[in-house]
C-alpha cells in the first residue's frame, strides 16, 4: 500500500529511524520528513573549499582521497589511520582509531585513494593541519559505475540536510529517496488555475526535484512551489480562523447612556489620547455588531492599552456580562486587579466587583473567588491560566482580554472563550510587530495601534555601560543609583539568572545561540542582593529581591511594599518585564544586558518613566563593540520607539528566531518561508487565501489545500507560532 503525507514514519522507515527523527526533530509523518528540506545542495564535481572550513563547527565537504597510511600508536596500545584528502585547492586530514590494526581494514578497502566522497565532521586544527577526527562520511558509487555516469554525476547536485551528530545528512537522504519511492498520490494545496499563472509546479514534482534534483536549475522552481504552498496553506488557516469566528452569533454589548462606561470616564482626572479615542471607539463598535470581536491592539509600554481594555470590560459589564483577563504571571495579574481597582475608584469598583483567581490563592480564597465569578457577582475576573481550568464557570462570559499575547496560544485564547457563548476577544500586546509578521502569526486578528503616549510623563534617557571598555564603569553604576534613591527615587536592577550557581533562567529563554553565551551569567538575584549588602552607599538601605520560584503570596507582598515606596531598591529576574507599574521608580539596570533580547530589554525600560519622575535606563554589558550582542544593547539605547526597535530586532535575530524556527523541525516552525525576504509572497497568498475563504469556507472545492492545512497546521500548530 502506498505511502501517504500523513503515514506514519515508522512505518515507512522503520521503528528506529523513525524514534531518532522524532528526537531529532520532532518528526511524526511522512509529511514531516518531507518537508525536512536540504539547507544547501553541493555538487559532487566541484568540490567545497577546505581553505575555508570554520574551526570549531560541524561541516560537510565534498572531496577526494590523496593518501592512506596505518600505523601502531607510539606511546599507548592501539592503531591509528590517516587520510589525506583534497579538493584540488586545499588539503585536510581524516584520523581514525581502533584498538588494533584489524580493525581499521574495512576503512581501508573504502577509503582509498582517488576515490570521492562526502564527509561531515567538526573542524579541528593539529600542529597546523586542518583535520577531522572520526568523521562521518558516504563515497560515491564504485570507480566503474562513477565513470560510466560521469558527465550524469557532475551534473547533479548532492542535498546536503540539516543534521545531527547521531543522524547525518546522508542518512536522512536515503530515509527521503525510500519514502519518495513509496510514496502515493500528492494532494494539490494549490488551485489550478493560480500554477498556470504562476508557472508553478505540481506537489509530486517539486518535492521530488527538491529532495532529488537532475540539475541545478530544477531546485529553484521547486523551492518557489513550496514557498508559496507554504505561504498559502498557513494564510488559508488563518483566514479560515478568522472567517469561522465572524460567523458565530456574538450578543451585542451596547453601552447606555449614564451607564458604566459614561460614568468612568466623566471621572478620568485627563483626557483620554487621541489614539486611545479612536481605538476605544473601534472597540466599541465591535462589542455592537453580531459576530465576536477579535482585535489585537498594539501599544507601546505606557500606551494606556490597560485603560483602553477596561473601558471595553465596562460596556461589556454594562449589560450584566463577564470580562476576564488573562496575564501571564501571578505578579502581573495582581498588578492588574490593583490598577483597575484604583482606576475604578469606590463609586465604581463595588458595581462591578474586580476578582482575582489564581493557581497559587489559598483554597478557601480560590473557592470564595470562584464562586463570586460562578454566581456572576464578578463582572470584571482577572488570572493566570487559573482561568482555564475546568473547575473555574463564569456565567454570562463576554468578553475575554489576553494580555501580552506572545506568552499565549491560540488554543489557550480559545479554551477562555469555551467558556462562554461566542464571547468577543481583545488581546493587547506592548511588543510592536512588524508588519509581515503579523500577517503570519496574528493574521485571524484585526488590529489596532496606540502610538501617541499620554501626556505628563518625563521621559527615559537610555545609557550602554560598557565594560569591556570602561571597567570603572560599573562601581558607578551603583553610585547613580544611590543618588536617585537619594532624591527619594526607586531603583529596579535586572538580573539574567535566580542564582548563578544554578545557571541562567529567565533571559535565557530569548537567548542568541550563535554567539559565545555558552558561558553563564556572572550576576544572579541572589548574588546581587549578597554584594548590595556590604555595597557602601547601598547596604543601608532597604534592598529585596524579587524572582519566579517565590510563592504567589510572597512576590506579591513585595511588589506592593516597592509599590508603597517602602523599598529603595528591587533586585529582580524578568519578572517585573510587563505591567508593574510603580510611577516613583525613577531608575533600570540591566546587567548583563546582552544576555536579553531587544523586545525583553524595551519591556524593562518600560518599567520606568512612567509619573512625573524622569527615567534612567542604564543597559550594562561586557559584550564587545561590533559583535551581534553589543549591537543589540546599542540599538535599544539609540531609541525609544518600539516600532523602530521591532524592525532592528527582526533585522538583528531573523525571522527564524521571531517565528519560532529554532523549535528544531517542529511542525509549526517555518520551512521555506522568510517574513523579510518574502513579504510580497505573503500578502499575495493572503489576498488568494481571502478569495478562496470568501467563496469557499469549508474548502469543500479546494481538498488538496483542505488536507495541506490538516498535514501542516493544527490548532496547536499555529498556537505555536502565536506564541513567540
Amino acid at each position: 500500500m502506498p505511502l501517504r503525507l500523513d503515514s506514519p514514519l515508522a512505518v515507512a522507515v522503520g521503528d528506529g529511524n523513525a524514534k531518532a527523527l522524532q528526537k531529532a526533530f520532532g518528526m511524526v509523518t511522512v509529511g514531516d520528513l518531507l518537508t525536512h528540506y536540504p539547507r544547501r545542495y553541493a555538487n559532487r564535481g566541484e568540490l567545497t573549499p577546505i581553505l575555508d572550513l570554520p574551526k570549531g563547527e560541524t561541516v560537510t565537504i565534498v572531496a577526494e582521497v590523496m593518501s592512506v597510511s596505518v600505523r601502531d600508536m607510539k606511546n599507548r596500545r592501539g592503531a591509528m589511520m590517516t587520510v589525506d584528502i583534497g579538493d584540488g585547492v586545499g588539503r585536510m586530514v581524516l584520523t581514525f582509531f581502533a584498538k588494533y590494526r584489524g580493525q581499521l581494514e574495512w576503512r581501508e578497502k573504502e577509503l582509498r585513494v582517488g576515490r570521492r566522497g562526502v564527509f561531515t565532521g567538526k573542524v579541528g586544527d593539529y600542529r597546523g593541519v586542518t583535520q577531522f577526527a572520526h568523521p562521518q562520511y558516504e563515497m560515491f558509487d564504485d570507480e566503474l559505475r562513477a565513470r560510466t555516469q560521469a558527465d550524469v554525476l557532475v551534473s547533479t547536485p548532492l542535498p546536503i540536510y540539516p543534521a545531527t551528530a547521531s543522524l547525518t545528512t546522508w542518512q536522512i537522504e536515503k530515509m527521503i529517496g525510500t519514502v519518495l519511492d513509496e510514496l502515493g498520490p500528492v494532494a494539490e494545496p494549490l488551485p489550478d488555475e493560480m500554477r498556470r499563472e504562476e508557472g508553478l509546479l505540481d506537489a509530486r514534482t517539486a518535492l521530488e526535484r527538491v529532495h532529488r534534483p537532475s540539475t541545478k536549475d530544477e531546485i529553484a522552481p521547486a523551492i518557489r512551489t513550496l514557498r508559496m504552498q507554504e505561504a498559502l496553506t498557513l494564510q488559508t488557516a488563518l483566514v479560515q480562523q478568522r472567517y469561522l469566528v465572524r460567523m458565530l452569533d456574538a450578543t451585542a454589548r451596547p453601552a447606555r447612556p449614564g451607564g458604566l462606561l459614561e460614568r468612568f470616564d466623566a471621572s478620568l482626572p485627563f483626557e483620554l489620547t487621541e489614539d486611545q479615542r479612536a481605538v476605544g471607539e473601534t472597540i466599541a463598535a465591535d462589542l455592537i455588531g453580531g459576530a465576536p470581536m477579535n482585535r489585537l491592539v498594539q501599544g507601546e509600554v505606557g500606551s494606556g492599552k490597560t485603560l483602553v481594555a477596561l473601558r471595553a470590560m465596562l460596556q461589556v459589564a454594562e449589560s450584566g456580562g463577564q470580562a476576564a483577563l488573562i496575564a501571564p504571571t501571578e505578579v502581573l495579574a495582581a498588578q492588574h486587579l490593583r490598577s483597575i481597582t484604583k482606576m475604578l475608584g469606590p463609586a465604581l469598583a463595588p458595581l462591578v466587583m474586580p476578582t482575582l483567581l489564581t493557581g497559587q490563592m489559598s483554597a478557601p480564597e480560590r473557592r470564595k473567588a470562584a464562586l463570586r465569578v460562578a454566581a456572576g457577582q464578578a463582572l470584571i475576573v482577572v488570572g493566570t491560566h487559573a482561568l482555564l481550568g475546568e473547575k473555574t464557570t463564569f456565567a454570562d462570559l463576554g468578553l475575554v482580554v489576553v494580555d501580552e499575547q506572545h506568552r499565549f496560544g491560540v488554543e489557550q485564547r480559545e479554551a477562555l472563550r469555551a467558556k462562554g457563548t461566542s464571547p468577543h476577544a481583545l488581546v493587547l500586546t506592548a511588543t510592536p510587530i512588524p508588519r509581515t509578521v503579523a500577517m503570519t502569526v496574528f493574521g485571524d486578528l484585526d488590529t489596532s495601534v496606540i502610538r501617541t503616549m499620554p501626556s505628563g510623563r518625563a521621559g527615559i534617557e537610555t545609557f550602554v555601560a560598557p565594560l569591556a571598555d570602561h571597567p570603572g564603569w560599573f562601581a558607578r553604576v551603583w553610585e547613580r543609583a544611590a543618588e536617585e534613591i537619594a532624591k527619594g527615587r526607586q531603583v529596579f536592577a535586572v538580573c539574567a539568572a535566580i542564582d548563578t550557581d544554578n545557571g541562567a533562567e529567565e533571559a535565557d529563554k530569548e537567548r542568541f545561540e550563535d554567539e559565545e553565551e555558552s558561558r553563564g551569567p556572572k550576576w544572579g538575584v541572589v548574588q546581587l542582593l549578597a554584594a548590595l549588602a556590604t555595597h557602601p552607599q547601598l547596604g543601608s538601605l532597604r534592598v529585596a529581591g524579587l524572582h519566579g520560584r517565590m510563592a504567589a503570596d510572597e512576590k506579591d507582598a513585595i511588589m506592593q511594599s516597592f509599590a508603597r515606596g517602602d523599598i529603595d531598591l528591587l533586585v529582580a529576574t524578568t519578572v517585573i518585564e510587563v505591567g508593574v507599574d510603580v510611577p516613583n521608580a525613577s531608575t533600570m539596570i540591566v546587567l548583563e544586558a546582552d544576555r536579553f533580547g531587544v523586545s525583553q530589554l524595551h519591556q524593562l525600560r518600560g518599567r520606568i518613566g512612567r509619573g512625573g519622575v524622569p527615567g534612567l535606563c542604564l543597559l550594562v554589558t561586557e559584550a564587545e563593540q561590533g559583535t551581534p550582542a553589543r549591537d543589540r544593547v546599542d540599538a535599544v539605547a539609540a531609541t525609544l520607539d518600539g516600532f523602530v526597535l521591532a524592525e532592528v530586532d527582526l533585522d538583528l535575530r531573523g525571522e527564524g528566531d521571531v517565528l519560532g524556527a529554532r523549535q528544531s523541525g517542529a511542525k509549526s516552525s517555518l520551512k521555506l518561508l522568510r517574513v523579510i525576504k518574502d513579504a510580497d509572497l505573503i500578502a499575495q497568498a493572503r489576498a488568494i487565501a481571502e478569495d478562496i475563504i470568501g467563496a469557499d469556507p469549508a474548502l469543500e472545492r479546494h481538498e488538496g489545500l483542505r488536507e495541506a492545512m490538516a498535514q501542516r497546521l493544527s490548532i496547536e500548530d499555529r498556537a505555536a507560532l502565536a506564541k513567540n
